[in-house]
C-alpha cells in the first residue's frame, strides 16, 4: 500500500530560495518555532549532512534547510513586510543581520 505521499514532490529549500509563501506556511506551522523534534536530518548528494525543517502541502514536500538566518526571520515574521512581492519571489525574504557570534546551523 503506497503512502499519499510517496507521489509529493520533493523540494528541498534553502535560506536565498525561501519565498513568502513557504515562510507563511512555515510561521503557521510552527507559531512558536520549531525544535529539534521537528528537524530531520538526511545527507545530500554531496555526502554532507542536512538538517531541515518538513513542510507539506498538498502536491509537494518542502525540506526547509535549518539556519539561525531562518530561525530569527521567522520569529520576527510580519506579513505586510511581503504585501508588495509575489507569493513566490525568493528576493522578497532578506536576511536579517545577525551578531557575530550567531552561527548558521
Amino acid at each position: 500500500m503506497k503512502n499519499r505521499q510517496d507521489n509529493l514532490k520533493r523540494v528541498i529549500v534553502d535560506f536565498k530560495k525561501l519565498t513568502p509563501e513557504i515562510l507563511a506556511m512555515l510561521v503557521e506551522k510552527f507559531p512558536d518555532g520549531y525544535d529539534d523534534r521537528n528537524i530531520v536530518s538526511f545527507k545530500n548528494a554531496k555526502n554532507e549532512l542536512i538538517e531541515a525543517v518538513e513542510l507539506i502541502t498538498e502536491d509537494t514536500k518542502y525540506l526547509v534547510k535549518v539556519s539561525t538566518k531562518l530561525e530569527v526571520t521567522m520569529e520576527n515574521y510580519d506579513e505586510d513586510d511581503y504585501e508588495d512581492f509575489d507569493s513566490d519571489d525568493p528576493d522578497a525574504i532578506q536576511a536579517p543581520e545577525l551578531d557575530e557570534n550567531d552561527d548558521d546551523f
